[in-house]
């Protein structure tokens, strides 16, 4: 990526070939190859070319961290010190805010929040379900535990940083995908009593199976059946993991995006399974 007044400037580009079919342009004065794939990553390094002061922040930090909160389509968040002049540019949300210069990172060679700060971020300005989600994602990749997102969420203070306790503390770092997250928030608030997430079934010391959440004593397991469940030969994996657990005793519930639309009938249909 490059500034075209620069390259115009340096006699490596004319305007006529700026203007022409190789070059994209990304923002005002930002371009890249016109073979570059336009992702989100991508943006976010053109706004830091535009802005070079800005930090990415928010969604955008999430998705350098490894975790897909925004796409192509989407503005970049970066933040800027207060009192930097704010100018506005298509395709980006600019805010102003004091950031705690040790939580101020490089990234894939693009200054953006710490995984704590970007999470404590995240926590403060998405819906309560949706941010817990996104939380347990980022813990997920490894970039950062539990106890650092609790730990620099107790610390914040400002706008949002309440929200953002709350989220830290419904966050597990365990679910293995943003729909699983869901399905426990939604079992936590029912009357239900709760599930161990993750739990490893096993018979005389033998492994069987790891499933999303289990009653144990029961012997009742809660599964998120995502798109995932279709590619090539997991279906016959899936059928010899459900034989594996019907023989040792176990009830399985499966869960479908769908079912999360009408959490009622859900909660009913697992209560029914556990004789409640």
């Amino acid at each position: 990526m490059f500034r075209g007044s620069a390259a115009v400037a340096s006699g490596l580009l004319t305007r006529r070939q700026l203007a022409g079919p190789s070059w994209r342009r990304l923002f005002h004065d930002v371009y890249a190859h016109r073979d570059v794939p336009v992702t989100h990553e991508l943006l976010a390094r053109g706004a830091v070319v535009l802005m070079p002061d800005a930090v990415v922040t928010g969604c955008s930090a999430a998705v350098l961290w490894g975790v897909d909160l925004a796409g192509p389509t989407d503005d970049v968040e970066v933040t800027l010190s207060p009192g930097s002049h704010m100018v506005r540019v298509h395709g980006l949300r600019t805010r102003r805010a004091v950031l705690d210069p040790d939580h101020v990172w490089r990234r894939r060679g693009v200054a953006s929040t710490s995984p704590e700060a970007t999470a404590v971020r995240l926590a403060a300005c998405l819906p309560q379900d949706a941010a817990v989600a996104a939380v347990d994602q980022l813990i997920r990749t490894g970039a950062v535990d539990l106890l650092g997102v609790r730990r620099h969420a107790a610390l914040a203070r400002g706008p949002g940083s309440a929200r953002a306790r709350t989220v830290a503390t419904l966050a597990d770092g365990l679910a293995e995908s943003p729909q699983e997250t869901r399905l426990r928030l939604l079992v936590g608030r029912s009357s239900l009593p709760p599930p161990v997430a993750q739990f490893t079934v096993r018979v005389d010391g033998r492994f069987v199976a790891r499933v999303d959440f289990a009653w144990p004593e029961q012997k009742i397991a809660l599964e998120y059946d995502g798109l995932w469940h279709a590619e090539p030969g997991q279906f016959a994996r899936d059928r010899r993991r459900l034989n594996r657990l019907r023989a040792a005793g176990w009830h399985v519930v499966f869960v479908t995006a769908a079912d999360l639309h009408n959490p009622a009938r859900l909660i009913a249909e697992i209560a029914a399974a556990l004789g409640n």
